[in-house]
């Protein structure tokens, strides 16, 4: 019985660490990468259909959709000191800014609300999140 608490223990270890370096692996491994997916419809030609890139620190920093006929959307991110996304701006096929998402946070790092402008800057709608334990 006691082999099998110590067989589980290291097992339970090993899995942690193992998680942990896989965590930190992926995003080293996202540092200023640009991953591009195609698309190649049954009957049809092949297009680029989604373009996401990271920054130095392996944060995403814009992704952009296609659809056969060129861009559709794409989103810009930017982010604080921390490391939290405070801001993003949906553009539309046009490549012109459609919405601004600007985002507050609690001081546990919980989002608080999010702000959504139009191009204009005008304020349209109000996100609050309220978290209950």
């Amino acid at each position: 019985m006691k082999k099998i608490i110590i067989l589980l223990g290291c097992v339970l270890m090993f899995a942690t660490v193992s998680l942990g370096q896989t965590t930190s692996s992926k995003k080293e491994a996202k540092k200023n990468l640009t991953v591009k997916t195609w698309k190649t419809p049954v009957k049809g030609t092949k297009y680029l259909d989604h373009v996401t890139k990271y920054d130095a620190e392996g944060r995403k920093i814009e992704e952009i959709e296609y659809n056969s006929y060129g861009m559709q959307a794409r989103e810009t991110y930017e982010y604080d000191a921390n490391g939290r996304v405070v801001r993003e701006v949906v553009y539309n096929e046009q490549n012109k800014p459609y919405r601004i998402h600007k985002i507050e946070y609690n001081a546990d790092g919980t989002k608080k609300r999010q702000l959504n402008y139009n191009a204009k800057g005008v304020l349209i709608s109000v996100r609050e999140y309220e978290y209950i334990r």
